[in-house]
């Protein structure tokens, strides 16, 4: 079936109400954090693949993103890449989710914005949720920040979890932002929550950033809390945290940022206490005066 610039794999299940999860790469899945919450989530609800851009050559530019020749059982498998739309039901709310992966166009983003929206609206999603992952001026001894925009009864559920904020930044942005405009003036629901990673320390995957990501859609959407697994990631800051030399630039550095997030970004249940070994309320080496 195709909707729009979507090829949909028949049959297509009906929905109703549907919550849809999506993330945006490169712009905003730094650590893949975005891709890691999705997969999870994908995983766990056991959902399936139900459609994609029938011809993402005309919105991507293949030099910038490569298609791929993979091995599978011995056959030489090639691979576009291209915007892919996952379903699921949730039994235990009766709930149906999309999880879109979306990718920044290169070209016809006006025609790939009203794509990705007529899918939606195909989809009869009543809410859109978009999730990712940004550098930031963070320590890494801190608890990781999740910042974003939910509704009332979702920000009372992540209590404790979710800094509350509105983005006050200007400048250059996706033309995929274009999909939250259109949806807002349909009267979809539009939510966000975003990881504020360490700048300096720059993961090919953040999964301590998307446990924290996670834990906050447990929270929002009934999931089980066991999703946001901490272990894997509280082990790579670890490795991360014995590899500084808190006597040089980098750990003077990082005492500037403890104070900075202690003082203005962190929430009052915040504690510097909560840290990981290394930072300045720590017993690990600390900068030197």
């Amino acid at each position: 079936m195709r909707i729009s610039e979507f090829e949909l794999t028949e049959p297509v299940p009906e929905m109703k109400d549907t919550i849809a999860v999506s993330m945006l790469r490169p712009w905003i899945d730094v650590g893949r954090v975005g891709t890691l919450s999705l997969r999870a989530l994908q995983r766990y609800l056991g959902a399936k693949e139900i459609g994609r851009l029938s011809r993402p050559g005309k919105f991507f530019d293949f030099t910038r993103y490569r298609p791929r020749m993979r091995l599978v059982n011995g056959k030489r498998i090639f691979t576009k890449p291209n915007t892919i739309a996952h379903y699921a039901h949730d039994d235990y709310s009766d709930r149906d989710y999309l999880f879109i992966h979306v990718r920044e166009p290169h070209n016809f983003g006006e025609d790939y914005t009203e794509a990705i929206v007529e899918l939606l609206k195909f989809c009869n999603v009543t809410e859109y949720c978009r999730i990712g992952g940004m550098y930031d001026s963070v320590p890494h001894t801190r608890p990781i920040l999740v910042t974003g925009s939910m509704k009332d009864d979702q920000e009372q559920k992540a209590a404790g979890k979710l800094n509350s904020r509105r983005s006050t930044y200007q400048g250059p942005t996706s033309i995929v932002n274009q999909v939250n405009e259109d949806l807002t003036g349909l009267g979809v629901a539009n939510t966000t929550l975003m990881a504020h990673l360490p700048q300096y320390v720059q993961l090919d995957e953040d999964h301590l950033g998307a446990a924290r990501l996670l834990e906050v859609l447990c929270s929002v959407y009934g999931f089980p809390p066991e999703l946001a697994d901490m272990a894997q990631g509280e082990q790579q800051y670890k490795e991360i945290d014995k590899a500084i030399d808190y006597g040089g630039e980098v750990g003077t550095l990082i005492k500037q940022l403890e104070t900075y997030y202690d003082r203005v970004l962190s929430r009052p249940e915040d504690k510097p206490d909560s840290a990981l070994p290394g930072s300045s309320s720590s017993s690990s080496p600390k900068p030197t005066e």
